[in-house]
């Protein structure tokens, strides 16, 4: 039998991982190396090496900005969508808490990402792509708020802020994922996110992130150099698999510049004393204020927030579980608890769109300059369906006050990613395309 570090060198692509602050770099398989396995075992080293020292993970762009709020268990459908499109549609049950920014935003119907899956599905909300079927695609499963965050990151401190649950379905939030089909983990409460904005870590603290960031920028000198010597004895084929792990490392030392520029740079001055995490349910209305001073301090343009596994319904006095109740089987008990605690989450998204439309941002308001979406990858938790997904998209040029109802099968079927690839292009992404999308959303 082989020993394991031969199993190693035969399969070093599947080996050499470079961890930084974009995620993981993983080398392509280069057949035509393959037998030469002694010629790579310096990028095992080295990918070993700067994985061993992974840190955690005026603005001259127009400062627009993108936040994405979803939920894992959807809303019931019969009490969110209105019946009549256009300006005139009636207030439902659950988006009655948003009528005071009624005029501030959209209603969609009938867009999805045509996937089957249920809870698996879920985790596409924002990819339009199922996470083992990516490997194959240039761009992986990479979800929206990474792609933006790809173009503006680097112009603030954080590229961007994933807020969720590392509890519930799936073990945690897989809201969001980058290039390289890594999940990006969540910052899991009010605590740790204020003390990213806005807590200075000590001297010590600095000097060793300094350090690691250099190290990290040696390595990662000494990977391209040893990756373009590789691709000057490979053949065509691998050398179009090289290309695009040169634009991987790329992207990595792009995060790095920016983790670097902003290593000295002090934090904004707190508003308010470091809150206490306490539970999902009670945090909730923090969470979504702390989101809104990292947008209004220019500490992130890109943010999400996912309602995960943590949101207990015992919070809202209802001694049941969130899970079991999402399978209600149109039992009328178990619904009322449902449009509970989806009425609440509405409530706070409403309030959360109303702070930022009251925080000015030059000659207009900070609602104005972000694009917000609501929504979730579940359509209908009873049947695990991920079609016809609730979806509101509020402020940054959407604020039109209408109900659109789009053909939602068939031929001339509007994708979801439609959407996403018009919020990307707003946001000054270059890109015609995005997930499973057929076109630009018209």
């Amino acid at each position: 039998m082989s020993k394991p570090n031969n199993v190693n060198r035969r399969r070093f692509v599947a080996r050499s991982v470079v961890r930084s602050v974009a995620g993981s770099l993983a080398l392509p398989g280069l057949p035509s190396l393959m037998s030469r396995s002694s010629a790579n075992d310096a990028f095992q080293n080295k990918a070993a090496a700067l994985d061993s020292q992974a840190a955690d993970a005026g603005p001259d762009f127009d400062a627009r900005r993108f936040v994405a709020v979803g939920n894992l268990l959807g809303f019931q459908q019969k009490h969110f969508f209105p019946e009549t499109t256009g300006s005139e549609y009636e207030e439902t049950t659950l988006l009655n808490p948003l009528a005071d920014n009624r005029d501030q935003m959209t209603v969609y119907r009938g867009l999805d990402h045509g996937l089957r899956g249920g809870h698996f599905a879920v985790h596409t909300f924002l990819s339009g792509v199922l996470h083992h079927e990516s490997k194959n695609r240039r761009d992986g499963n990479v979800t929206l708020d990474q792609l933006i965050a790809d173009q503006v990151g680097t112009q603030t401190r954080f590229p961007s802020l994933t807020v969720g649950s590392e509890g519930g379905i799936h073990g945690g939030c897989q809201m969001s994922w980058t290039k390289s089909g890594v999940r990006v983990p969540p910052i899991t409460g009010p605590a740790d996110l204020f003390s990213r904005l806005f807590v200075t870590e000590s001297a010590d603290r600095q000097a060793r992130r300094a350090k690691e960031n250099s190290l990290q920028a040696s390595i990662l000198d000494s990977i391209r150099d040893e990756a373009r010597s590789l691709s000057k004895r490979v053949n065509h084929e691998d050398k179009n698999k090289l290309d695009e792990y040169f634009s991987s490392i790329r992207d990595v030392e792009k995060r790095l510049a920016g983790r670097q520029q902003w290593s000295d740079q002090p934090k904004p001055k707190a508003p308010f004393d470091k809150p206490a995490d306490t539970n999902t349910v009670d945090d909730l209305p923090m969470l979504y204020e702390l989101i809104a001073l990292a947008l209004q301090t220019d500490s992130t343009r890109v943010a999400t927030l996912e309602i995960g596994g943590s949101f207990l319904p015992q919070n809202l006095g209802i001694d049941k579980s969130y899970h079991s109740l999402s399978h209600h089987g149109n039992d009328k008990d178990a619904v009322a608890n449902l449009i509970t605690l989806e009425t609440y989450q509405l409530e706070q998204f409403g309030k959360f769109l109303t702070r930022l439309a009251g925080i000015t941002d030059g000659q207009q308001s900070l609602l104005d300059s972000t694009a917000v979406l609501f929504g979730s990858g579940m359509g209908n938790g009873s049947s695990h369906s991920n079609i016809d997904l609730p979806i509101v998209l509020a402020g940054g040029g959407y604020g039109t006050g209408t109900f659109k109802k789009v053909k939602s099968d068939g031929i001339g079927k509007v994708p979801l990613c439609n959407l996403y690839v018009d919020i990307a292009q707003r946001m000054g992404v270059d890109t015609q395309s995005f997930g499973n999308s057929t076109g630009t959303f018209a």
